[in-house]
């Protein structure tokens, strides 16, 4: 991925721009207002039973009160919501959108990460507010075999830094062929048996290098050196290129810091399985390597077929945005469709839903992903944990975002009717506290529907008998449309 930092300054004034269209505030690393309250509105916190009226307090950000009965500080901002639906900002749990390019040509790049390729600026993230998104997980692409580490964001913010929720958060690795099977694997392979000669040459390396300090001589063999010189190792002595490879396989080397040595921290994997074959090459792998206990599984659509290895795996599912799976039998031409979260949902694995590119305009809503999972029979609470909750645990976040609970962050969304009904729209947006966005000032909107309404006016057909030429006004002796009196005889 190609740094972005050359072009900063113009991508904070693109993002200014976007934040401007938006009718929000550009200063975002501002603090958040002291006191806020969402009064008067239906409450779906997700976890719990749902108020029909009620309030949601924040102060600094977080939230410090829900119920039906709060009382409210006299020096709180009051934000009536009288008729409206608050729901929790939604989690977007693996996508390779806003960055400059979703993989590196290279197929093995442990080393990367994807804040040096994130674009503030793309109208991708301004969509994201439009829809009710609040965190993003930007990770590179699946044409990759090791692809480099996500970040998970926040979608506003006019640099890097103030989008960052989590810096460093997963490994991104795929099975399926980006040559082919065989090639995929063993590069895969080889990537992560490197780690292990180039760990026992540095350990050697540094008893050699404590013994002489000491000034002592070698009275080992290379073997019980290499064991006797793995605690000696320190985070300064690991080479970048193999650093996330260390944390990702679970390895503890020391970090000394102004609190006295910590270790690092072990990474997980956000590992792509396209079909049912990839999901036993993934599983063995991981397990070899000693982090399946880290892993979620991105899934493409017949990976299903191997259900019984993912039930066993018992791993969280991200599911792929195209929820119907199609295949034809050759001999006789029949198309089967299966829906996807089925399967996976009857299996009893949790599973995130994700949107679909912003062509396509009913799927690129996580709200209508969730919707067509109530409709085939999905339970309701699953559907909606399915893009708010559940994201957010795969993600390590479950005690910040996801639901509307006291202590979380105040991600919140306020739409103007229930989440699921197609009619309903995002209102306004709340990112910690802070409104994040207003529809009642979006300016790309406002300018899209007033276009969109004059189309439409311009290309209704005249109705019979009527031309184009404005009607004269009727005179004192002609019928009055308004007040039907008619003509004196």
């Amino acid at each position: 991925m190609r740094k972005i930092g050359p072009v900063r300054n113009a991508l904070n004034l693109a993002a200014s721009g976007l934040a401007l269209a938006l009718g929000v505030t550009a200063a975002w690393g501002a603090p958040p207002p002291d006191k806020v309250a969402l009064t008067g509105a239906r409450i779906i916190p997700v976890v719990g039973v749902p108020l029909a009226r009620g309030t949601v307090l924040v102060e600094r950000g977080k939230i410090v009160a829900v119920g039906e009965k709060v009382e409210i500080p006299y020096d709180a901002r009051e934000v009536d919501c009288s008729g409206q639906v608050i729901f929790p900002g939604m989690v977007h749990a693996h996508t390779a959108r806003g960055l400059d390019i979703p993989n590196e040509p290279r197929p093995v790049v442990p080393h990367l990460d994807a804040g040096d390729a994130l674009d503030p600026s793309q109208l991708f993230f301004e969509d994201c507010l439009r829809l009710g998104v609040t965190t993003v997980h930007v990770i590179p692409g699946n044409n990759t075999v090791i692809g480099g580490l996500g970040r998970v964001v926040r979608p506003v913010g006019l640099t890097v830094a103030d989008m960052t929720v989590v810096p460093q958060s997963f490994m991104k690795i795929s099975v399926s062929e980006k040559f082919d099977r065989i090639q995929q694997m063993a590069a895969l392979r080889e990537a992560l048996a490197e780690l292990d000669d180039y760990f026992a040459q540095l350990a050697e390396k540094r008893y050699e290098e404590q013994l002489k300090k000491d000034e002592k001589t070698l009275d080992v063999g290379p073997a019980e050196a290499r064991k006797r010189g793995k605690d000696l190792i320190r985070a300064e002595d690991v080479e970048e290129r193999y650093r996330n490879l260390l944390r990702l396989r679970g390895g503890q080397v020391r970090v000394d810091g102004q609190d006295g040595p910590t270790l690092f921290k072990p990474l997980g994997a956000f590992v792509y399985v396209d079909s049912g074959l990839d999901v036993g090459n993934a599983t063995r792998v991981a397990k070899e390597y000693g982090f399946f206990d880290r892993v979620v599984f991105c899934v493409g659509g017949p990976a299903f077929k191997a259900m019984d290895e993912l039930k066993a795996a018992a791993r969280p599912i991200v599911l792929p945005p195209e929820l119907v799976y199609r295949e034809t039998n050759p001999l006789t031409g029949e198309v089967r469709e299966t829906f996807l979260p089925r399967p996976y949902f009857d299996a009893g694995l949790k599973f995130a839903l994700t949107p679909a590119a912003e062509d396509q305009y009913a799927e690129r809503m996580l709200t209508y992903q969730a919707a067509r999972c109530v409709r085939e029979g999905i339970p309701r609470d699953v559907a909606l944990r399915a893009i708010t909750l559940t994201p957010a645990e795969m993600l390590g976040l479950a005690d910040r975002v996801g639901s509307i609970e006291v202590g979380k962050d105040a991600n919140l969304v306020v739409f103007s009717g229930d989440p699921l009904d197609f009619d309903s729209v995002v209102e306004r947006v709340f990112i910690d506290g802070i409104l994040a966005y207003d529809r009642a000032k979006d300016v790309r909107l406002q300018r899209l529907l007033s276009e969109g309404l004059s189309d439409v006016k311009e290309k209704q057909p005249a109705q019979p008998g009527k031309t184009d030429k404005p009607e004269a006004k009727p005179d004192a002796g002609e019928p009055d449309a308004d007040n039907g009196k008619e003509k004196p005889e």
